[in-house]
């Protein structure tokens, strides 16, 4: 039976990359990225992915909106496979889905004026006239809080925070019902930060059931604008919970070690800083059994042997550790 709370579905996820080498390009093994993830995103909410560089969360986003292939499993949109999807089907489905990039700058045509970006979004994809274009790409740029006067200029002549402004009114132009963030704020200063972080929840107060998958490293900014989150690590879930409840009764070594480094704010309670040691194992050479193990403070002989699952501990706070 569908759950009609859930808009976006994943199942058992894969994304790996081969490994070539040789003037024949053999295939010699695989970068699993994300190696079996399952997540439900409910229509509304804003779902905060956290954790280290290089653990898979880019890629899950870029999957969402096609521009990763996934190696496995199911990812539904309303019911509907969009790995499935080709031709006029996926151009229309990428109408709902849309991603703001980390870095603006790569992510604007630096050729083109923002009247131009914005304008042939509208008139390609949704069949607006001229006119009706060049009003409605005015009225975006006064919602991400830019004069319609900047209209003319190219991505060069703005500022970082600027810039992601432009790329924000280019992915809403389709008014999509679900936006990727992927590190959308990571590249800003800090004061810009909070004013993106602004816009972002004013859009989705405005454009009613907007969803947004929340991608960052940073603690902070996804306990500030999350409802749920979920801590990955090497390409795998560790920990899904409500934002308060992650936040205040984390239960995983790693979550734990992630929170103990958030800088300590007026009125947070001081948390013992845990230093994880050694590094981080790379995505073609996954460690046996729990792939946290080699940098556990707490790991067992049998978490080098055993891989735990996703497992309620209470109220769908889901934890993956023998441990708990």
């Amino acid at each position: 039976m569908k759950d009609e709370k859930v808009i976006l579905k994943i199942e058992d996820l894969k994304v790996h990359f081969p490994i070539k080498t040789g003037i024949l390009q053999k295939t010699v093994g695989h970068v699993r990225a994300v190696d079996g993830v399952s997540l439900d995103i409910r229509r509304g909410e804003t779902l905060g992915l956290v954790g280290e560089s290089g653990c898979g969360k880019t890629t899950i986003g870029r999957a969402i909106v096609r521009l990763n292939n996934p190696t496995g499993g199911r990812i539904l949109y309303d019911g509907q496979d969009i790995l499935t999807l080709k031709g006029d089907e996926l151009r229309k489905m990428r109408k709902k889905l849309q991603i703001i990039f980390q870095d603006p700058y790569s992510s604007l045509n630096p050729r083109h004026t923002v009247q131009n970006m914005i304008t042939e979004v509208l008139t390609v994809q949704m069949g607006m006239t001229p006119a009706g274009a060049q009003a409605r790409m005015e009225e975006l740029l006064g919602q991400v809080g830019l004069n319609k006067a900047y209209a003319l200029r190219y991505p060069h002549e703005f500022s970082g925070g600027q810039r992601q402004r432009v790329a924000i009114a280019k992915a809403i132009a389709l008014q999509p019902e679900f936006l990727v963030c992927d590190e959308a704020v990571s590249a800003l200063d800090v004061s810009i930060q909070s004013q993106i972080i602004n816009l972002l929840m004013d859009l989705k107060e405005e454009y009613g059931n907007m969803t947004y998958l929340f991608i960052s490293h940073a603690l902070n900014v996804v306990e500030h604008i999350s409802d749920r989150v979920a801590v990955m690590y090497l390409g795998k879930i560790m920990e899904f919970a409500d934002n308060e409840e992650l936040f205040n009764h984390a239960a995983h070594p790693y979550t734990q070690a992630l929170l103990s480094a958030i800088p300590i704010l007026s009125g947070r309670k001081q948390r013992e800083r845990i230093i994880l040691t050694g590094d981080v194992p790379g995505a073609a050479h996954i460690p046996t059994g729990c792939r946290f193990h080699t940098r556990c403070p707490y790991a067992t002989e049998e978490c080098s042997r055993q891989e735990p699952g996703l497992r309620d501990v209470g109220g769908g706070h889901l934890v993956a550790c023998l441990k708990v």
